[in-house]
């Protein structure tokens, strides 16, 4: 497996809509860019990649997607991460994600 880790800082936000319960943040769209480029071919569903994400001491295995609005992609933040690193809407952190590939 081949991976590439980048280090981010991004705004969470509120997926809109009625319960607006996921947290997610962008990766920003020169990286996004850089990702899709070296890493576009080997997408899955929805054409997501794998990624190992850390933020604080919280590191866990997940995905991220191509947002086509915005062109970047998603990074969902799970509930136990929010808690654990005490993350809210509207707060700007600092992310790493490896990219993981076959």
């Amino acid at each position: 497996m081949t991976a590439r880790t980048i280090t981010v800082a991004s705004k969470v936000f509120l997926w809109p809509g009625q319960q607006a319960a996921w947290h997610f943040l962008h990766v920003p769209a020169k990286e996004s860019e850089a990702i899709k480029k070296k890493h576009g071919a080997h997408a899955r569903g929805w054409g997501s990649l794998r990624v190992r994400a850390t933020i604080g001491k919280t590191s866990w295995d997940t995905s991220i997607f191509p947002d086509k609005k915005s062109g970047t992609y998603l990074l969902p933040l799970k509930l136990s991460v929010r808690r654990a690193e005490g993350i809210a809407a509207n707060d700007r952190v600092r992310v790493s994600l490896e990219i993981r590939v076959p």
